[in-house]
């Protein structure tokens, strides 16, 4: 039997809804957050060898390589080492296979998704390293995604903080009630990647919000709701990963093959079991 608590509250489907985004603090403990954070610096590893094989371009500044199914994008100083982003990743790291059939990660994408069986779309792993980390423009996930989907809606994103997320280190700001618009009009005046950023004379942003949260939290974000961040300014780290869920029976956005998220009981009695003998963590959405 699946673990009741882990299923959207009345309050969370309501900010889903109308703001578009919930919270759910400190879901994975302390212990679990290390074994990510382990996690990503292999997988931060892999992608330096791949990108060392990979094909380098630019475009209006932002430093990419493509190796295979894989892009990594570098920190914009020119010459930098630093990387920024990493998609997909999840298939780089057995930690962040297993993450993708995690059940407090599921369980809830179920609803949001729409579907009793769901799929991966797309994850990437943000690494924002302390006092290099650039920020992000203003922009919607779906414009990234339009002419490779025709089901935009069914595509809720999850943020998992590997560190404390602050307005200091750059955490992630969203505006509320952006998603009810659909897909925004792009920039026509910020370059050729400008139509993926929203124009934000059609956004209201004196709703934004910072979306600080403790490492281990989850939030839940609609591909339309829109969302940027703020350079990290600070001397800690502000490591996220985003994994995006789509119903089954879909190939993914750009790794080949469909890759559904398990739903064997068997994985939610692990799940039980693991979190046995320490505190529960409250799962009630919290409205920023």
């Amino acid at each position: 039997m699946r673990d009741a608590t882990l299923a959207l509250s009345e309050r969370e489907r309501r900010a889903w809804r109308e703001d578009g985004f919930f919270l759910r603090r400190a879901v994975f403990a302390p212990v679990e957050v290390e074994t990510l954070r382990a996690a990503a610096e292999r997988v931060r590893r892999a992608a330096v060898a791949l990108a060392g094989e990979g094909a380098a371009y630019e475009v209006d500044g932002n430093r990419y390589v493509d190796a295979g199914p894989v892009t990594v994008q570098l920190e914009h100083r020119p010459g930098s080492p630093s990387l920024r982003v990493v998609e997909p990743f999840h298939h780089l790291d057995a930690a962040f296979e297993a993450l993708v059939d995690d059940e407090r990660i599921v369980a809830p994408m179920r609803e949001l998704v729409g579907a009793e069986r769901v799929a991966l779309w797309t994850d990437k792993l943000n690494f924002k390293p302390p006092r290099e980390g650039s920020g992000f423009q203003w922009h919607q996930d779906s414009p990234y995604w339009a002419h490779a989907c025709r089901h935009l809606d069914q595509l809720p994103n999850v943020m998992l903080a590997l560190d404390d997320a602050d307005e200091e280190n750059g955490c992630l700001r969203v505006v509320r009630g952006s998603h009810r618009s659909g897909l925004l009009p792009g920039r026509r005046d910020a370059g050729r990647l400008g139509p993926l950023f929203t124009d934000p004379r059609h956004v209201d942003l004196d709703a934004q919000i910072a979306a600080a949260m403790p490492a281990g939290s989850l939030f839940f974000f609609s591909p339309h709701t829109v969302h940027g961040s703020e350079p990290n300014r600070s001397d800690r780290p502000r490591r996220a990963l985003v994994i995006t869920y789509q119903p089954a029976g879909f190939d993914q956005f750009k790794a080949p093959g469909s890759r559904e998220a398990a739903a064997s009981e068997a994985r939610s009695e692990r799940v039980r079991a693991e979190s046995s003998g320490r505190a529960r963590i409250p799962a009630e959405m919290e409205r920023s």
